[in-house]
């Protein structure tokens, strides 16, 4: 609906689990890095460069630069991508000093970011370029907001110095469209707060009509933006469960998911306090990472916990009941939901009805329509 609508946040959504991907990407490609030294003979408790992996340019972490451009995109969409760096930069970080320490490094920590930061640093500059990058049509024209000081006389800070004037304009661009988005406090009919955004509080109605033949005394046809709400109201049970099997499991996959899930939707919570005009969409970024939290839960109903301390291993026969009584439950899952967006499909692309059940759709006491 997003994309069918010219929405941006679809394509938001887009460059951010992209970034994830290769962030993932990157950080079994380090793992293997330091797999293949130790077999070769490599001793990480030596010091410097003597007990890290062997460097060059085959080595360098190309994901992790990928992610950097990747990030660098989902900001030329939305600024707010930008929550998402600190979280990514966090992971990386993260999973550096993890590969250390199961490798034997004296000092995980200090080494992580002592060999990291740089790499990171370089994966900052190229986002900075990528999104510089998207603004090339506004820099290589002259008929472009701003663009020319020439052009806006009563507008203080502009420049029309060659190279760098064209960079200051696009930064006092950027002060003037920030400082709008920051007084859009409006009410609007189909606003919403982030704490409703996943019990599905408040959706977007992109089009509604009463016209048309469907065989029955009045119609309805609509496009509402609206989650399947089996798995939507899956969310929040399915996040309480991340949390729990994270720490008793000590996951990092569990980790992970929360802190993107985070990324995406606390900052919102404060924007609220502002009364911030906002919209359900804006929780689309994290959505992916919703739906990983409810997988994760999936997996760890069908497969057996792992083995830890001094309890006896499950017998062959205790995994096999284990996964099918586990498969039995998360299909039963997915077909339910699956179901939920056939019921619900007709008010997702518009699809004309008898406005009874249009309205036997309409569910929460009259909160969708």
């Amino acid at each position: 609906m997003l994309s069918r609508t010219a929405i941006l946040d679809i394509f938001l959504l887009l460059f951010v689990l992209a970034a994830f991907g290769a962030l993932v990407l990157d950080r079994d490609a380090r793992r293997r890095r330091w797999a293949r030294a130790l077999e070769g003979g490599l001793d990480p408790t030596q010091p410097g460069r003597a007990g890290r992996p062997a460097s060059g340019w085959r080595n360098w972490p190309w994901w992790r630069l990928a992610a950097g451009v990747l990030l660098g995109c989902a900001c030329s969409v939305k600024w707010s991508a930008v929550y998402f760096v600190p979280a990514f930069a966090l992971l990386v970080v993260l999973w550096e000093v993890g590969v250390r320490r199961s490798a034997g490094v004296r000092r995980p920590w200090r080494d992580a970011v002592l060999d990291e930061l740089p790499w990171l640093l370089a994966a900052g500059v190229l986002m900075v370029v990528a999104y510089v990058a998207t603004w090339s049509g506004w820099l290589l024209s002259d008929e472009g907001y701003y663009r020319l000081a020439e052009r806006y006389p009563n507008v203080p800070g502009l420049s029309d110095a060659p190279v760098v004037g064209s960079l200051i304009n696009l930064w006092e661009y950027h002060k003037a469209a920030y400082g709008f988005h920051t007084q859009l406090d409006d009410p609007h009919k189909y606003q919403s707060w982030p704490w409703q955004w996943l019990l599905l509080g408040r959706p977007v109605a992109f089009s509604w009509s009463g016209d048309g033949n469907c065989g029955a005394a009045s119609c309805a046809s609509e496009v509402l933006l609206l989650g399947t709400p089996l798995l939507w109201w899956s969310f929040l049970p399915a996040l309480a469960a991340t949390i729990w099997l994270g720490l008793a499991r000590r996951d990092w996959r569990a980790g992970a998911i929360l802190l993107c899930v985070a990324a995406g939707l606390l900052p919102w919570f404060w924007y609220a306090l502002d009364g911030r005009t906002m919209f359900s969409f804006y929780a689309a970024p994290a959505v992916p990472f919703l739906v990983l939290a409810v997988v994760y839960v999936l997996g760890a109903i069908v497969t057996p916990a792992p083995v830890t301390g001094t309890a006896p291993p499950p017998t062959a026969e205790q995994v096999g009941d284990r996964r099918l009584v586990g498969g039995i439950i998360a299909g039963a899952y997915v077909l339910l939901v699956a179901l939920c967006f056939g019921y619900f499909y007709p008010v997702f692309v518009g699809r004309l009805l008898p406005y009874a059940d249009w309205s036997a759709r309409m569910w929460l006491d009259g909160r969708w329509i």
